[in-house]
């Protein structure tokens, strides 16, 4: 066997190990964007819910509807949201919040709980 036969032999051997260490390095940085990225599609459908809440909402109370209807139709749009209204100079401004939790709560201890909110103002056809 040659110089070159053996050199040859041990940079297959050489690299197929290097093979496993990137991977075993790399592969937990995949996972751990793959969270940040359902993380983040997680918060931007919690930010539209309350956003559809808030507006929804604020409509349904210019139109003259019960508060208490109003306020169900927030949480038939964003479950487990809070909703505040207020009325100011004859317009209705309505606020819906919620907390959302990282995915399955693996993200939790580095995130935390998020908060979205959003509001919505309406003009009082009532008034």
């Amino acid at each position: 066997m040659s110089a070159d036969q053996m050199s040859a032999g041990r940079l297959e051997r050489g690299e197929g190990g290097m093979v496993t260490a990137e991977t075993a390095v790399v592969l937990p940085v995949l996972v751990a964007v793959s969270l940040a990225m359902v993380w983040l599609l997680t918060l931007g459908v919690a930010q539209m819910k309350v956003t559809d809440a808030a507006r929804e909402t604020a409509r349904a109370l210019a139109r003259g509807e019960p508060a208490d209807r109003a306020v169900q139709l927030a949480e038939r749009a964003a479950p487990g949201a809070s909703v505040t209204i207020d009325e100011v100079d004859g317009m209705v401004v309505v606020t819906v919040r919620q907390d959302v939790s990282p995915p399955a709560g693996l993200l939790e201890g580095a995130f935390g709980v998020a908060e979205v909110r959003s509001s919505a103002t309406a003009l009082d056809e009532g008034a």
